[in-house]
């Protein structure tokens, strides 16, 4: 996998002046010469003027000292002290320092105490514990899955030198069918635009495979297949989204095609490393009844893009519909009732929000295999995006949140499931768990200091509702190609997933340029 970022996210030595302290001053310093010269004959002979310049000029004390010397005509021992540096440091850097390891000092404290008595997601649930130990306690097939639910596992992936099929996140695939069973699973594989190494592993992984599976590796698909948009200047484009979101869909196909195959869960992947184990935590430990079943529309990982910084911003929403604060721990932000920045703080294993992602995502199977099925799709509006992670929440909580029996089973997130981009950052995570919530405090003042979560108006929209807002409306009298007007549309409920702005596929990028770009959105 290619390496990703790994900047310190948000996440001086002290000056000081070069010029002396009169108060500071010191004789036995000054005079360099007084250093070096010794002989009885020196000390005892009679003051010069420049002598008794100096003496007047020279503190109380030290004047006191010389004076005694003059009387007893003989030197008088010097007071025990340890040389002072010429170019030393004065008083007020000194309390500086002193300040500065102090607070250094406290919060070494801070950060031990809350590490061996205030842990972030370091213990969990004693199901989560019992999960793990049936699965370490035997390497049998379908160990982790008792009561052989069938999983359908799908991935849309990019592996330009093949290290990922070849690597930590192949061989976490196959160990979690192995838990799984294979007789319980369908894996589903879609990947383009990858390059020879790519499909070399690719073939090599399918050889591994010993359940049920569709492998699918193809040339990028013409772009005239896309829904296309039209610009202001009459180019037709496609939607950076709507391409995304038919390559994840690519990868459901087969479960599409076989509607008598009955699933219980869907699991999807992305391009991030994980521990199968808490793979299965994720589908069959999070938010469990009082009957031992999970209860969710969805639940999610949460990825990081290195050990303290929360990666996928752009399809998570808490469960208000407010995006993320400052991506560091608690992640989302008070803003509203702050519902699932408390969950956090209080540690649950389901954080409620109203949308997620996270690198990987466990659903309930039935609404994919309904009539229509659910699917990845993108926004109708040009000048409006949201991310199809996003999108297809809005879409399943459209459907009800809610049981017969008033039970909520939305969608959850679970800290106690992590994946990470890379291995190092992965291996980081279960000691960064101990310390992260000390960030909780800088986090709140930061967000509230840059204003985060950004302001949406779409975010309060309800699916069906009328609602008067500004659409782009093409004009070619005008020199912009058209202008926004307020018009009546009908909302979908999915206005909290998006904001202002378009992204569009090049269709021929230059090597080591993305695929797609930002376009400018117009002024009129």
């Amino acid at each position: 996998m290619p390496p990703r970022l790994l900047h310190p996210d948000e996440y001086e030595l002290v000056g000081r002046d070069s010029n002396e302290s009169s108060d500071t001053f010191d004789l036995d310093e000054a005079d360099f010469q007084s250093q070096g010269l010794t002989s009885t004959s020196y000390l005892n002979r009679r003051r010069s003027r420049i002598s008794r310049v100096f003496s007047r000029i020279t503190p109380s004390r030290l004047r006191g000292i010389f004076s005694a010397r003059n009387r007893n005509n003989q030197r008088t021992p010097k007071p025990t002290q340890h040389p002072r540096p010429r170019f030393g440091i004065h008083r007020p850097s000194r309390r500086l320092c002193v300040t500065l390891l102090c607070i250094l000092f406290g919060f070494l404290i801070l950060v031990l105490f809350t590490a061996f008595f205030r842990p972030s997601y370091t213990n969990p649930p004693a199901y989560y514990h019992t999960l793990r130990e049936r699965i370490e306690a035997s390497d049998v097939y379908g160990r982790a899955n008792p009561e052989n639910q069938k999983i359908f596992i799908a991935a849309s992936i990019y592996d330009e030198d093949g290290h990922l099929l070849d690597g930590a996140w192949g061989e976490a695939v196959l160990e979690l069918l192995n838990m799984l069973g294979n007789r319980n699973v369908y894996m589903s594989i879609y990947e383009n635009t990858a390059g020879e190494n790519a499909q070399t592993a690719e073939f090599q992984f399918e050889r591994k495979l010993q359940c049920k599976h569709t492998v699918i590796y193809e040339d990028p698909p013409p772009l005239d297949e896309f829904p296309q948009i039209t610009l202001p200047d009459g180019s037709k484009r496609t939607k950076r989204v709507a391409y995304l979101a038919e390559a994840r869909n690519r990868a459901l196909e087969p479960l599409w095609e076989s509607p008598d195959v009955k699933y219980d869960k869907l699991l999807y992947l992305n391009d991030a490393v994980f521990d199968p184990v808490q793979a299965v935590q994720l589908l069959f430990a999070t938010n469990l009844n009082e009957h031992g079943h999970t209860a969710y529309r969805a639940a999610c990982a949460v990825d990081f893009i290195n050990p303290f910084k929360f990666y996928d911003t752009y399809a998570t929403r808490d469960l208000e519909g407010f995006s993320m604060g400052l991506p560091l721990y608690p992640w989302f932000s008070t803003a509203g009732n702050g519902y699932s920045r408390a969950d956090v703080l209080a540690g649950k294993d389901a954080v409620r929000v109203k949308s997620c992602w996270g690198g990987m995502v466990a659903f309930d199977a039935k609404p994919f295999q309904a009539d229509p099925p659910l699917s990845f799709r993108a926004t109708e509006d040009l000048y409006w995006d949201a991310s199809e992670c996003c999108l297809i929440h809005a879409d399943l909580l459209n459907q009800g949140t809610f049981e017969e029996d008033g039970e909520y089973v939305g969608i959850f997130m679970n800290p106690y499931v992590r994946v990470a981009y890379d291995n190092v950052t992965l291996s980081w995570l279960p000691t960064i768990q101990r310390f992260e919530r000390i960030f909780s405090i800088p986090q709140n003042i930061i967000n509230h200091l840059v204003g985060l979560p950004w302001i949406n108006p779409r975010r309060t929209e309800l699916a069906g509702s009328q609602v008067e807002d500004e659409v782009w409306m093409p004009d070619k009298s005008l020199k912009a190609g058209g202008s926004f007007q307020k018009q009546t549309r009908e909302a979908k409920g999915d206005g909290y997933c998006g904001k202002r702005m378009l992204q569009v596929i090049k269709e021929t990028p230059r090597n080591g340029e993305k695929n797609w770009e930002n376009m400018r959105i117009p002024s009129g």
